[in-house]
């Protein structure tokens, strides 16, 4: 992180006189620049969380209605990408973990010396070392998962034209695999996969990851030669040797998965190859909006027995 970069944080404290002064001191520090909203509760805090987009998330253990615990499992489900600093008195030995054995949080007790200090340096790290995750997140992430639960395949029974397609794709490109996937917060779901067994893949694993922040496609010609995927083992292990992937993007230009062609040996795309692929991917967003149109209008036009009421 940049000196010169402001980063949004969250702090979250029941005591009242305790949020201004965290926050004077947080955007007083000259180890960073940050903009810092409070609020006194899990509620509050799930509620801002949901409406704004955060770099971090500082919280007290004790709130009023939960634990600063429950309020990290929330965030590791509903926004994984987004770092929590445990910043409070009680000692680690009186923290509740069971409710989030599998969750990750920072933990930096309030009486040590300077503490503020000690606040801001854990922020700037935990800031810095998000950018470096196994797997990039855009900007836009929490408008994409969102627009991944108005594209449900199963809830718009838009199974069949995944499946119709992915036919056709098998047929006209000469390639071991070819699938379409959902890239959610932490897997990639494989809707269709003809020439392979796939059902999922876990988000770091998956070359989609990638795709999903190219504005056209993403092409690669021999997977273990580049630096980004030569050390995934379970590519290897699926004998994913060439990738070819256009992102599957909504009208707000919001990508929520890929059309992708897998082969077991490095080979090269012609530009023909890839218009075509672009074409099977449009293809598909135009059904899926389709589909999620006439999905609303059902949901909004009320039932013969129920006009007559």
């Amino acid at each position: 992180m940049s000196g010169d970069e402001t980063v949004s944080l969250l702090y979250v404290d029941p005591d009242e006189q305790a949020r201004p002064e965290v926050q004077t001191d947080l955007e007083a520090s000259p180890l960073l620049g940050v903009d810092v909203q409070t609020c006194g509760s899990r509620s509050a805090a799930i509620e801002a969380l949901e409406s704004t987009a955060v770099d971090c998330v500082v919280t007290e253990y004790e709130l009023p209605e939960a634990t600063g615990i429950e309020l990290v499992h929330w965030l590791r489900d509903e926004r994984p990408d987004v770092p929590c600093i445990l910043y409070t008195d009680v000692g680690p030995d009186a923290i509740e973990t069971a409710i989030a054995e599998d969750a990750v949080v920072e933990y930096l007790p309030r009486d040590i010396p300077d503490s503020s200090r000690s606040l801001a340096r854990l922020v700037r790290n935990v800031i810095a070392e998000r950018s470096q995750l196994a797997y990039p997140v855009s900007e836009t992430e929490d408008e994409r998962l969102a627009a991944i639960q108005r594209y449900d395949v199963a809830d718009l029974e838009a199974t069949a034209t995944v499946d119709r397609l992915t036919e056709l794709l098998a047929s006209h490109f000469d390639v071991a695999v070819v699938f379409v996937g959902v890239v959610d917060a932490h897997e990639e779901r494989f809707l269709a996969c003809k020439g392979a067994d796939w059902d999922r893949l876990d988000r770091e694993d998956a070359i989609c990851s990638h795709t999903l922040l190219e504005d056209e496609h993403l092409v690669v010609e021999h997977v273990q030669s580049d630096a980004r995927f030569a050390d995934i083992e379970t590519l290897e292990a699926l004998d994913i040797r060439s990738y070819a992937g256009v992102p599957l993007t909504t009208p707000e230009g919001l990508p929520i998965g890929a059309m992708c062609l897998i082969d077991d040996a490095p080979r090269s795309y012609s530009d023909d190859d890839i218009e075509d692929l672009h074409r099977f991917a449009d293809e598909l967003m135009e059904q899926l909006e389709l589909r999620r149109r006439l999905s609303a209008v059902e949901r909004t036009v009320p039932k013969p027995d129920e006009g007559s009421q």
